[in-house]
């Protein structure tokens, strides 16, 4: 009797083996959070203002990306290579208004490439940029739209309050008198104030929703066996500065610091830097003038009040995975398209080819891979354009031949690794294309921009004399910017061209002068003659 009680045991035993190992393992979920205009301004990337508690715990369960890089520093472009694993001149998208998949139409996505092999694919909120979002070709189904209570009032352009909303109507109508509803539209000059403080829920505002949105989706895939990739797009801190009150009553504003750096670079490329148009489109703010200190204190304040808000959305995103079940095997990345001037270099915006607009936040928590580097940080050069690799590594998928980055698998195993390459970043002509990075149209040059735009074209004109050519400069010339470990070169280019002389070159040591207050490409040509060639080897 006993020894049939333990072949039965045996038997058993094995029977439950062989059942474990013929099931095959549920691939990895992905929960993907796409941020807008945030720049490395956190508390885990050394911030001693910002208040980010919930991406700061984020950062500690898995691996934090300290020089993570976008490969071009505004909306559209920078989301389009990333979603794809192309750099923007490859998928030939270098501003707003150019749709990949025009350009590339058998180009494959993240989700396309997922949803190709079994993943469930779903995103709320701002994950491709505009009318761009890829529908049919990356996306399996619908967010569920959740109803939000009698509590949250409706907005109005955006606005929560009454004044503010009436701001925005009467800014509108005189603009339209002025110059025609069709330039107020296709420029998006018509605007309310710069920021609102409005104490009404977190819901109220886009962020808000969209997370709802996202945790009710998620509620549903569960319930099914399929992996599911979740893309969470956050709006803010992008423009205009919007957030529930509660998080700007975060911060203190009188002792919020503002930029020491005001000027632009010394011996800096004059098309390198424009005249803070995007801010400058607010109802309430100077059309020519230099912002004050107090409406400096003001704008970051309500920068970092979005910075907060939206931590606090993701704080939520973190825990509704967790109370599912199934954080731990979901993959979560955590990235922003591109960072954010705040009176650096006297300038607010993005669109630069400097370290401030192309260095981006950027973490990555893989069940599996990152559990015994938790809360390591990898000081290696990054790009987004490595994202694409590194999930299908993550997923066991192969990876499409058209990806241009590496996978980062080995540097989320051991972060003290060093780079095998450069970061790349691209942006034309900035002074002259900052507005949707195309170049200005005629109604545009016509608004009330026309002062700041003749400023620059003469500063452009002054530094280049005989190469100065209007046409040229707004449609043909491209800054390529290449970070090293300790050099950041920009090199200045008519594309038509590529092989010519540059027309222009920065240089800035970062060893030396980490905010590039000073180019020093006149002094070291030999250094600038070798990154040249690494550049002309690599890119």
């Amino acid at each position: 009797m006993k020894n049939i009680h333990i072949i039965f045991l045996f038997t058993f035993t094995f029977i439950l083996s062989f059942n474990g190992f013929s099931q095959k393992k549920k691939q990895p979920n992905i929960l993907f959070i796409a941020i807008d205009d945030l720049r490395g301004e956190l508390g885990s990337y050394g911030s001693e203002i910002v208040k980010s508690p919930n991406i700061d715990k984020l950062s500690s369960s898995g691996v934090q990306f300290n020089r993570a890089y976008c490969q071009q520093a505004i909306c559209g472009p920078s989301r389009a290579s990333i979603m794809t694993g192309a750099r923007p001149e490859t998928i030939n998208v270098i501003d707003l208004f150019q749709d990949f998949r025009e350009n590339r139409p058998s180009i494959i996505t993240i989700p396309q490439h997922l949803k190709n092999n079994g993943y469930e694919t779903v995103y709320t909120g701002k994950v491709f940029h505009g009318q761009y979002t890829d529908e049919e070709m990356s996306w399996s189904r619908k967010a569920v739209k959740v109803k939000v209570g009698p509590n949250v009032p409706e907005t109005d352009g955006g606005y929560a309050l009454p004044e503010n909303q009436l701001m925005y109507l009467k800014n509108k109508i005189a603009l339209e008198e002025k110059y025609g509803e069709k330039v107020i539209r296709e420029n998006w000059l018509a605007k309310g104030p710069e920021t609102e403080c409005a104490d009404v829920p977190d819901e109220t505002y886009e962020d808000g929703y969209n997370t709802l949105s996202a945790i009710a989706t998620l509620n549903e895939m569960v319930k099914s066996d399929k992996p599911w990739f979740l893309g969470l797009g956050l709006l803010k801190p992008h423009l205009d500065w919007i957030a529930p009150k509660k998080y700007w009553d975060m911060y203190e504003e009188s002792s919020i610091p503002i930029a020491t750096q005001v000027n632009p670079p010394k011996d800096g490329a004059s098309m390198g830097l424009s005249e803070s148009l995007e801010v400058r489109v607010g109802a309430d703010m100077p059309k020519t003038a230099e912002f004050s200190p107090e409406l400096q204190r003001k704008l970051r304040h309500g920068y970092y009040a979005c910075v907060s808000y939206i931590d606090a959305q993701i704080g939520k995103m973190v825990q509704a995975l967790k109370d599912s079940g199934q954080y731990d095997n979901t993959i979560i990345v955590l990235w922003s398209d591109h960072g954010f001037n705040l009176g650096e270099m006297g300038y607010w915006g993005k669109a630069t080819n400097y370290e401030m607009a192309t260095r981006v936040p950027f973490i990555i928590v893989a069940p599996g891979v990152t559990d015994k580097v938790k809360g390591q940080q990898s000081d290696a050069l990054v790009e987004l354009v490595d994202v694409f690799p590194t999930l299908c590594d993550l997923t066991g998928l192969k990876q499409p031949e058209h990806l241009e980055g590496n996978s980062l698998v080995s540097i989320l195993k051991k972060p003290s690794l060093q780079s095998s390459k450069p970061a790349f970043s691209v942006f034309p002509t900035p002074a002259l294309r900052e507005w949707a990075a195309r170049p200005f149209t005629p109604p545009f040059r016509n608004s009330f921009f026309m002062p700041l735009i003749e400023k620059i074209e003469a500063k452009i004109e002054a530094q280049m004399g005989d190469k100065w050519n209007r046409k040229t400069f707004e449609k043909f010339v491209m800054g390529y910017a290449m970070r090293t470990d300790k050099y950041r070169i920009i090199i200045w280019k008519d594309r038509r061209f590529p092989d010519d002389t540059p027309l222009f070159v920065e240089l800035f040591d970062h060893a030396n002068d980490p905010n590039e207050t000073v180019n020093i490409a006149a002094q070291n040509p030999k250094t600038v003659n070798e990154l040249i060639a690494l550049f002309n080897k690599t890119y």
